[in-house]
């Protein structure tokens, strides 16, 4: 007959052997694991988490309404939305640490909201082909090797190319070493357009700061003609006393809205380092009415700036009456910011 009872030492050796004892040990774990997310203390835990799944919801879904009143808090906040879902999985862990079934539930709703705004960014969108392939590049003043950064995008493939923040004493140097790949070229101020179709039109384009940033062509390509503005919108500051200051900014984005409103061209492309993104409340002006190549053609979110570590599209390729097809960023050149490129239909 079977022994009833064990000794000490023998539930012990039992226990160690992995036998009936250590597995009566594991059920009970487990129903005390269970116990944890079972019962009324699972929906009342993690108040303060579920507060703020919903407040991250509501900054992600009413990012225009944010005020702008204090230190220009609005535009910070979308220059870098996307990364707001980076505050989801922090709340996750919060949440399953708490054990709280309230939070994990109100956490689908940023979730929800933040792939409603950029799930359509993750996926490729890029198709082949395009009559024309543009590039934009900021190549930066400070840039220690321009003659190799001049090489780089004359390699590039594009049909027409657009600097910005060309310093006065660099720009024979860019006029020299894209001489072979663009016959054709304008530079005012400190940007420049470089094109292999001719050049008609040209002119400065007033964005209102002291200096000239931005200029207008026509671009005669074979499949008619595309009306070109390259910018560079004053830069913006963060700073601990006034915030996210971006005053200049603001006012050079609706003259350049203005103008592209009074082109007499039908078809525009805007090519430029506009010092925000596309959820910018402030580039309202000029994102109203045109379409950016990244989200419409583009794979990825196409961060463009710091070029070591991308944390924003500031570089911006847009469009009016085309059709983009494709749009990608190019290696970097020694800039702070990466080139962009795309491929748009005309005509």
């Amino acid at each position: 007959m079977a022994r009833a009872f064990m000794t000490e030492a023998e539930r012990t050796d039992d226990a160690e052997r992995g036998g009936p004892g250590r597995t009566v040990r594991l059920r009970l774990g487990l129903l005390q694991e269970r116990g944890r997310w079972s019962g009324p203390g699972t929906w009342r835990r993690g108040v303060v988490l579920t507060w703020s799944a919903l407040g991250l919801a509501a900054a992600l879904l009413l990012h225009s309404r944010v005020p702008n009143a204090i230190g220009n808090l609005g535009s910070l906040w979308e220059t870098f939305l996307p990364w707001g879902g980076l505050l989801i999985p922090v709340l996750l862990a919060g949440a399953l640490i708490r054990r709280s079934a309230t939070a994990l539930v109100a956490l689908l709703v940023p979730a929800l909201i933040w792939w409603s705004l950029f799930g359509g960014l993750m996926s490729d969108k890029s198709g082949s082909g395009g009559e024309l392939t543009v590039v934009t590049h900021n190549v930066s003043a400070a840039n220690p090797d321009p003659v190799a950064a001049a090489g780089r995008l004359a390699a590039s493939g594009a049909d027409v190319l657009a600097l910005q923040e060309i310093a006065g004493d660099r720009v024979p140097v860019y006029e020299r070493e894209l001489a072979d790949a663009f016959p054709y070229h304008v530079v005012i101020g400190t940007v420049g357009l470089w094109s292999t179709s001719p050049l008609d039109d040209t002119r400065h384009v007033d964005t209102g700061i002291g200096w000239k940033r931005a200029l207008r062509a026509t671009v005669q390509t074979r499949h008619g003609d595309v009306a070109v503005y390259v910018a560079h919108l004053p830069s913006v500051r963060v700073e601990f006393r006034s915030g996210f200051t971006a005053g200049q900014r603001d006012e050079a984005a609706r003259l350049l809205g203005q103008a592209i409103v009074d082109d007499p061209v039908d078809e525009v492309l805007l090519l430029g380092d506009l010092n925000g993104t596309m959820n910018d409340r402030a580039l309202a002006p000029v994102t109203a009415q045109m379409r950016s190549t990244q989200g419409a053609a583009g794979d990825g979110m196409g961060f463009s700036w710091p070029a070591d570590f991308p944390m924003a599209r500031i570089d911006q390729i847009m469009v009016k009456n085309l059709d983009p097809v494709s749009s990608w960023t190019l290696p970097g050149t020694g800039s702070d910011h990466l080139p962009v490129a795309a491929s748009v239909e005309v005509g």
